[in-house]
């Protein structure tokens, strides 16, 4: 097992530069957390990346953090999703190879990273949940909602003029209740929930915590 911190992930293109916080806990959870859009400032280090793998962690779960090809020390260029993707995907297997036969996994992403974070948690049979924080539906049509059914927390500011709530509501309206999709919003939060980080924390460990159906 490698240590906390700082690390280097082998990736077809080269490298990724990755931040791991492992837990010392036999079979516990793991997070993958993943940042907004690489060609907007979105690193591996973003605030609301930050707090979300904070809670995680206190709540038990080993994270992974990393920056997307051509982010900070990462190799290769940006890929328009696709070798994101790609990216997430190995550094999935990074993370289970470090921690084998975890209790759950999970699949976190905010912004460009929520929509990369779906594709890859609904495809991958080990991920059992997922959380997407600010999803920016005009980036993807997300096409893997229709057939995924694992539970899913969509978290969201009111007041996002970014990645605007109403096209997100209307098309998980339109998606059967199956599909185990939980949509929670704070009001007057902005996309990067500025002046409301603490709802952010608590919503979170609301959706963790709860471990049965979504109602």
């Amino acid at each position: 097992m490698v240590l906390k911190g700082n690390h280097w992930i082998p990736a077809p293109h080269g490298r990724l530069e990755a931040l791991y916080r492992p837990s010392d806990t036999p079979g516990a959870p793991v997070a993958l957390v993943l940042h907004p859009h690489p060609l907007h400032g979105g690193t591996m280090h973003n605030k609301v990346v930050h707090r979300t793998a904070k809670v995680l962690e206190e709540h038990g779960y080993a994270t992974l953090r990393f920056n997307f090809r051509g982010v900070g020390q990462s190799t290769g260029e940006y890929d328009h999703g696709v070798g994101e993707t790609a990216d997430a995907e190995v550094a999935l297997d990074f993370l289970l190879d470090e921690h084998p036969d975890p209790e759950e996994v999970i699949v976190a992403g905010f912004s460009f990273g929520s929509v990369i974070g779906l594709r890859v948690g609904c495809a991958d049979a080990r991920v059992g949940r997922i959380i997407a924080i600010g999803v920016p539906l005009r980036l993807d049509s997300l096409v893997c909602l229709l057939t995924c059914t694992k539970p899913k927390l969509f978290l969201h500011g009111e007041a996002d003029a970014i990645a605007p709530l109403d096209p997100l509501r209307d098309y998980l309206d339109q998606l059967p209740a199956m599909n185990n999709n939980q949509l929670v919003t704070i009001p007057e939060a902005t996309h990067f929930f500025d002046r409301h980080s603490q709802e952010l924390r608590e919503r979170l460990a609301q959706f963790l915590v709860s471990r049965g159906p979504l109602s």
